[in-house]
C-alpha cells in the first residue's frame, strides 16, 4: 500500500536565509492516493514578529502565535508523522528549504529532495503556458475552494490532495467508489458473511444464430481429424 503525505507550510516571509521562520504546518496522509483522515497540524511560535504583508496573506498574527509551541516542541511528532514516505508539495523548494532550516537548527536530519513530488512541476509539464497556483488549479479541475479566503497550511493540503490526483489523471470519484466497494466487502467478511459475486437469475440468450453454429462446425471440421478444436464441438470432449 502506497503512503504519501501532502504537506504545506505558512511562514513569516519568503526567505529563511534572512531570518524568516515557519509558523504553520499542515499534513494529510494518503494511502493509494486516497485521504485516510489522518492529519498533522500545528501553529508555531516563530520567535519573531510576523510582518503585516505576511499576515495579510495567511491571517496569522504575532499575538496569535505568541502562546503556540516552538518548532523544537513539535519536531519529533512531525518527523514521526511523515516517516520516510513521499512528500507531495506545491512549490516544494520553498517548503523544504524552510523545513530543513528548522531541522538543522535542532541538529536533526534534513529532508531529501529525492523523496518529494512537486505538484508545481507536474502542473507545468501537464499545462504548459497555464497558471499554476493552487486557486487556478482548483478552478481548472472544478474543486471547491470557496472556504479558502486566506492561505492556510491544512486547508491548502486538503485542496492539494485533490489537485494531485487530478494532475496524475486519476479521478477521485472512481477511487472513492473503489474504496467504498472495498469497505463493504471488508465489512461483510468481518461480520462472517461470504463475499460472493451476484449471479444472474437466468442466463442471457445466445447471440449466435443457427447459421453461425453451422459455419463454425464446418470450419473446425476443415482443419482435419487431428485438430485440437474438434474435441470441443458441441461443448463435449471427444474420446
Amino acid at each position: 500500500m502506497q503512503r504519501e503525505i501532502v504537506l504545506d507550510t505558512e511562514t513569516t516571509g519568503l526567505d529563511h536565509a534572512r531570518g524568516d521562520r515557519i509558523i504553520e504546518i499542515g499534513c494529510i496522509e494518503l494511502l493509494n492516493r486516497i485521504p485516510t483522515g489522518r492529519e498533522f497540524h500545528c501553529f508555531i511560535n516563530p520567535e519573531r514578529d510576523v510582518p503585516a504583508e505576511a499576515e495579510a496573506v495567511h491571517g496569522l498574527s504575532t499575538a496569535f502565535l505568541a502562546d503556540k509551541p516552538l518548532f523544537a516542541a513539535v519536531a519529533d511528532e512531525f518527523i514521526d508523522f511523515i516517516g520516510n514516505d513521499v512528500l507531495v508539495i506545491h512549490n516544494a523548494t520553498f517548503d523544504i528549504g524552510f523545513l530543513n532550516m528548522e531541522l538543522e537548527r535542532l541538529a536533526k536530519p534534513r529532508i531529501s529532495h529525492d523523496r518529494v513530488v512537486d505538484t508545481l512541476a507536474l502542473s507545468r509539464r501537464k499545462h504548459p503556458g497555464g497558471v499554476h497556483n493552487l486557486d487556478a488549479l482548483c478552478k481548472r479541475y472544478g474543486i471547491d475552494n470557496s472556504k479558502r479566503t486566506k492561505h492556510g497550511a491544512l486547508m491548502d493540503s486538503l485542496l492539494l490532495a485533490e489537485v494531485y490526483v487530478e494532475l496524475l489523471g486519476e479521478r477521485q470519484a472512481n477511487l472513492q467508489l473503489g474504496r467504498s466497494n472495498a469497505n463493504r466487502a471488508s465489512a461483510s467478511a468481518a461480520s462472517g458473511g461470504a463475499v460472493v459475486a451476484a449471479k444472474r437469475p437466468a442466463p442471457l440468450p445466445s447471440r449466435l444464430t443457427a447459421d453461425d453454429v453451422a459455419a463454425h462446425r464446418s470450419f473446425i471440421e476443415s482443419l482435419g481429424e487431428t485438430a485440437l478444436w474438434r474435441r470441443y464441438l458441441n461443448g463435449q470432449t471427444e474420446t
